[in-house]
């Protein structure tokens, strides 16, 4: 018998795992700290009162001979799927058919379990910094990655270069870790990349209802071509709050071909195969959200996060840290102050001010030198932890 020894070939630690153990050993020595965390991105708004009274009803239903739900269509109840497809028309002009639209219970599940359906001999062009599941899912499998480097240089939107050979693309618009976002214009040049060079972009979309300028595109399918070459992946957890309900939904265009195959196809067989599908009340709740007076309570957490943003974004240009983010995104990637690395700094804020942010060298080479901070906290919290910082750095 033998082991898959790729797995020998990525960190041993991950590295929000990482985080959570030093903050541990902190607290070990310094009982009572009153810490404000700022680093991993989970909200902290309760679920919008729609989704909560439809998981209720939906619930109740499954108390009764005539509402149970059994196993249910591994690629989504049709309701759900239907208010997805509505919700793109209303919010980005794309019309998308229902059996494009496949629901899971996760965006970091799809975006590792889509690789199932490409041979491991593609190349993959990832950004650094960058969301360290793209990486690690990709390692797993013994795949050549490509770094693709993001620094204030190019804005943190890393665009193709001469002689950049990549199959599987994956982009993260608005971004995490930097909060940067791709405008029409970049985002066309990287459409008509794949298209020419035969790729498939990934396009983790997890953040786009913290867009607020117009020009930054909420779904790559409002960039002309877009169908032909790429896969967009979008999330309840931080539109809906769904971090522990788990919800999101994985959008393969029948227009997208390779190979003389269907990709829409081969997601489906692969999901049928290894997927049972979302609870009935999950998804009964998560289209709840998608309602007019759902689509409301979650739009108003969302600026309840984007008013965080800017109160941690008029500290940063106060202390005068270079930063991006906050505008489209509700993360900040802040330059460490006086040339600090990137977990020198992490120690020092936890110790001095018992904030915990995210070391961006956590995320990539490019990282080194930079953090991030997250907006889902509470406002008190937010406003409590700035002032801390204010106070040290000032």
């Amino acid at each position: 018998m033998k082991i898959n020894k790729h797995y020998m070939d990525i960190e041993e630690t991950y590295l929000f795992s990482e985080v959570a153990e030093r903050v541990r050993k902190f607290m070990a020595e310094n009982h009572g700290a009153a810490l404000i965390k700022m680093g991993i991105g989970d909200v902290t708004r309760p679920l919008c009162p729609a989704a909560v009274e439809a998981l209720i009803k939906a619930s109740e239903e499954m108390g009764t001979a005539e509402g149970f739900h059994g196993y249910g269509p591994e690629q989504g109840y049709e309701f759900l799927r239907d208010e997805i497809s509505d919700y793109y028309e209303r919010n980005c002009g794309v019309k998308l058919f229902s059996d494009e639209i496949f629901i899971s219970d996760g965006a970091k599940s799809d975006l590792g379990n889509i690789l199932d359906i490409f041979d491991v001999d593609n190349v993959v062009a990832v950004t650094d910094p960058v969301y360290p599941v793209y990486v690690d899912t990709n390692v797993m499998a013994g795949r050549k990655i490509v770094k693709l480097s993001a620094t204030s240089d190019n804005a943190f939107l890393p665009m193709p270069f001469p002689g950049l050979e990549a199959d599987i693309i994956y982009l993260c618009s608005p971004n995490n870790p930097t909060g940067a976002a791709y405008d029409r214009q970049r985002l066309q040049i990287w459409v008509d990349y794949a298209n020419e060079h035969g790729s498939v972009i990934l396009f983790d979309a997890a953040y786009e209802s913290f867009i607020s300028d117009p020009d930054v595109p909420r779904s790559i399918y409002e960039i002309e071509g877009s169908r032909s070459c790429a896969i967009e992946f979008c999330s309840f957890s931080k539109t809906a709050g769904f971090t522990g309900v788990r919800c999101r939904y994985t959008i393969v265009p029948a227009g997208l071909v390779r190979d003389g195959v269907q990709l829409r196809k081969m997601w489906l067989r692969r999901q049928t195969t290894k997927f049972n599908g979302v609870s009935y009340p999950v998804q009964r709740a998560a289209a709840a959200c998608l309602k007019d007076a759902g689509h409301k309570q979650i739009m108003e957490n969302i600026a309840y996060y984007k008013e965080n943003a800017r109160i941690m974004a008029e500290t940063f240009e106060e202390l005068k840290w270079p930063f991006t983010g906050g505008k489209n995104s509700p993360y900040l990637w802040v330059r460490c102050p006086g040339g600090m690395k990137s977990w020198a700094f992490f120690d020092d804020l936890l110790s001095r001010a018992n904030v915990i942010c995210t070391p961006g060298a956590g995320f990539g080479e490019c990282g080194e030198g930079y953090v991030r901070f997250t907006s889902f906290n509470t406002h008190d919290n937010t406003i409590e932890a700035m002032k801390r910082i204010r106070e040290i750095f000032s």
